[in-house]
């Protein structure tokens, strides 16, 4: 039987160890962004820029960004 199971990026480690530990096996696959999807993000990417060069938000600084990671 196969289960496929959406998972965040941010939880995907401790979900590796998990499944492993009680013996099973992971199968990854990324999922691919349609074309739409791609150009939505894009766009609601540009609307944030365009509303923090207004001074109606403010972003995080990419060096904050990065140290989450």
């Amino acid at each position: 039987m196969e289960v496929l199971v959406e998972i965040p990026e941010r939880k995907m480690k401790f979900f590796t160890e998990l499944v492993s530990q009680l013996g099973f096996k992971i199968h990854k696959k990324e999922k691919q962004l349609s074309e739409n999807e791609i150009f939505e993000g894009i766009n609601e990417s540009w609307e944030e820029i365009k509303l923090h060069q207004e001074g109606k938000v403010k972003l995080p600084l990419a060096k904050d960004i990065l140290h989450e990671l």
